[in-house]
């Protein structure tokens, strides 16, 4: 009975996967295309304006068609919440999110992308040696899965920056760096996107917390009110560069500034900065010890 159960959930899971990777890929979720007709609003280039209507209406014709929202379909990277009491092991799990990847693309017949890092060879359908990446939480008391897919193309996961900073330099220093990297970046990760940026824990902590800060709702602001304060004051020095949509100048540089935080060592500081595109997309999906399945943008 319990060989039954395990092999039933593999399969609810794989299947899950595979749908959350083309929906990510096909539909972008409400928040940003909200956020996408403001910076429309608030844009006072003509050249911006234009930009912005040309992006606006490559998501109308991707619902109409069915079609992908960007060519890129990324690297599929799933964050995992697990319960204590979910009957598969993350073991299956894994398998499962590889198999679903894999399915997806072949039977979408979607661009693969992953290659051998030397021999730069094709290493299968959008899988290859740990990949699809995959992001682990357990929770206590549960018996539940949730996923949320983040399919992570290469503009948005080129413009990724590290920085060790030294307590001295403060929060002031963390300001200057983001700047920094977001002026550096210029149109190269297609803004109007969203800056995620880490602070904190180690230096490959706070690359993971940048990217974690990019999968929120478009917007949202960190529980810590100083965080949010800084989250604020990020958003508005970033639009103040003038970079604007796609680079060629304009009011509207970032949709939205997020960030993610750790407590870290007394002599360490940390920042991360994630720069996505402003095909943000993501799509998520909670799995139950039954093996029931909702879809959801969040978990």
């Amino acid at each position: 009975m319990s060989t039954i159960t395990r092999t039933d959930l593999g399969q609810a899971v794989e299947d899950a996967a595979a749908h959350l990777y083309v929906w990510a890929l096909k539909d972008i979720p409400r928040d940003l295309r909200d956020a996408l007709v403001a910076a429309r609003g608030r844009e006072t280039s003509v050249t911006g304006v234009r930009v912005l209507e040309t992006i606006l209406r490559n998501v109308e014709v991707a619902d109409e068609e069915g079609n992908l929202v960007c060519q890129d379909t990324g690297i599929a990277v799933y964050y995992c919440r697990v319960g204590e009491g979910f009957p598969l092991h993350p073991a299956g799990i894994y398998r499962a999110l590889r198999a679903g990847t894999e399915r997806a693309t072949v039977e979408n017949s979607l661009r693969s992308n992953t290659v051998h890092t030397l021999t730069r060879e094709s290493t299968g359908a959008n899988v290859g040696y740990r990949v699809p990446i995959v992001h682990w939480e357990f929770v206590a008391d549960w018996d539940g899965l949730d996923v949320k897919c983040v399919p992570k193309g290469s503009g948005s996961e080129n413009m990724t920056f590290l920085r060790m900073l030294v307590p001295a330099d403060g929060v002031n220093g963390v300001k200057r760096f983001v700047l920094e990297s977001i002026v550096d970046a210029g149109g190269k990760p297609c803004p109007p996107g969203i800056v995620g940026v880490g602070i904190g824990g180690s230096a490959d902590y706070a690359l993971h917390l940048a990217k974690e800060a990019i999968a929120r709702p478009v917007g949202s602001r960190n529980p810590d009110p100083l965080v949010a304060q800084l989250e604020d004051e990020l958003y508005g020095l970033l639009n103040e560069t003038g970079i604007g949509p796609m680079g060629l100048g304009g009011d509207v540089t970032v949709l939205q500034c997020h960030i993610e935080h750790a407590d870290t060592h007394m002599t360490l500081n940390p920042v991360a900065v994630n720069y996505q595109c402003w095909a943000a997309r993501r799509a998520s999906a909670h799995i139950g010890a039954d093996g029931a399945v909702e879809f959801d943008r969040e978990f």
